[in-house]
């Protein structure tokens, strides 16, 4: 399992900033992480596509936990309730109405 990569706060100015540069790091090898990218992994959603599977706050218990399923190439990694908050906050950004 592994920790999700350390991105300091202190170069964040926001919380979705923080959320931002945490996915970014972590996740846009595969994911779409942006508001207009395509997802580089044929089984990795797009982040602003999410709502449209769930409610975005389900994915808290999953980040706490480890996320070990989604696409078959996906690493198993937990975060911190501080990622967990900025990850949130920065993917509730993107969702499209």
């Amino acid at each position: 399992m592994m920790l999700l990569g350390h991105v300091h706060p202190a170069l964040a100015d926001s919380l979705t900033d923080h959320g931002k540069a945490l996915v970014e790091v972590n996740c846009a090898r595969c994911h779409a992480t942006g508001k207009t990218d395509k997802s580089s992994h044929p089984d990795a959603p797009a982040f602003r596509t999410l709502s449209k599977r769930y409610p975005i706050t389900d994915l808290e218990e999953a980040l706490a936990e480890g996320i070990s399923t989604g696409h078959p190439d996906m690493p198993e990694w937990i975060a911190s309730p501080d990622q967990i908050d900025a990850i949130i906050a920065y993917i509730s950004t993107l969702q499209q109405p």
